[in-house]
């Protein structure tokens, strides 16, 4: 039986990382920093007040409670650097070191290496300057527009604009008057995809990848399909959308190409991930990396998913 396991976070996706690494005869106990009401007293689970933004004095209670394993949910510890500093600390960390989380904390880092190593993606700008971004926008020959903050909101930080005007106004709204905060003081603009939306997620030892069932999510906020994008209203997984053969394009051009690039670059991607990819006639095309589990996949992946021995 092993020592214990740490999860980060305290949400859904959290509450079932918890959940499936309970069942597993190897784990003797599940702390979760912070947790949730689902998680506190649960069997094997329990919640731990420990602080996670101070990585110091988390690697100091790892040792003193024997925890054999952090597993970090969200994406904010990962681009902080928590899996550098606990590894620096000789305590083992599962997720991405903050260079390779750069993937979903700089859609800008990720756009860039896309486009270094030839990985489907849309046609894009990406701009510090709102007039420079509005040039480019009145510009474009993409029949659409996306407008996204580069840096981390929380999923919701993409604005799909119905004209040139809308994208402009969403330019102003992100960089000037600052509703993303600081993850908006970098925008990317980017043609609109068209087609059905699927999340592919893989592990990854830095080297290969390991491809999960695919899963697809409910973006936004009301029904039909129409209103402001959310972080993911639901999920449902495996997808009949993605075929075993699909599955296979995706891995060899989307999810091993990522890994690769990245071990080339010098910063080797291990943990989870996370490919959303747009299905368009011309093959399947990156809309974004996540680093991590998503939410709400996770709670359906891991729902599907054996349990280890």
């Amino acid at each position: 039986m092993s020592e214990r396991v740490l999860v980060v976070g305290g949400g859904g996706r959290e509450h079932a990382l918890a959940w499936k690494l309970a069942q597993s005869p190897q784990v003797q106990q599940v702390l979760v920093a912070p947790g949730n009401a689902g998680t506190a007293n649960c069997g094997k689970i329990s919640n731990s007040e420990v602080s996670v933004s101070n990585h110091a004095i988390l690697a100091q209670f790892c040792k003193d409670h024997h925890v054999g394993l952090v597993v970090v949910g969200p994406e904010a510890p990962l681009a902080a650097g928590m899996v550098d500093d606990l590894t620096a600390a000789g305590v083992p960390c599962f997720g991405p070191s903050a260079k390779a989380a750069q993937l979903e904390a700089s859609k800008s880092f990720a756009k860039a290496f896309m486009e270094r190593h030839g990985i489907p993606t849309a046609r894009y700008g990406s701009f510090t300057d709102p007039q420079e971004a509005c040039s480019y926008i009145r510009s474009a020959d993409f029949p659409a527009l996306v407008v996204k903050a580069s840096g981390l909101a929380a999923g919701k930080g993409v604005i799909v604009a119905r004209d040139q005007a809308e994208a402009c106004q969403a330019v102003m709204d992100i960089m000037k008057d600052g509703a993303f905060g600081s993850a908006g003081e970098t925008v990317v603009v980017e043609e609109l995809l068209e087609g059905e939306e699927v999340s592919c997620l893989c592990f990854s030892d830095g080297t290969s990848v390991a491809p999960m069932p695919p899963a697809q999510d409910h973006k936004r906020l009301e029904d039909g399909d129409v209103g402001p994008n959310t972080g993911g209203m639901g999920a449902y997984c495996p997808t009949p959308q993605v075929s075993p053969e699909l599955l296979q394009q995706i891995r060899d051009t989307v999810l091993q190409k990522t890994v690769d690039g990245m071990r080339e670059e010098g910063t080797p991607y291990m943990g989870v991930l996370y490919a959303g990819l747009m299905l368009t006639n011309q093959g399947p095309k990156v809309l974004e990396f996540n680093c991590r589990f998503g939410d709400p996949e996770c709670q359906v992946g891991l729902a599907v998913a054996p349990t280890s021995r």
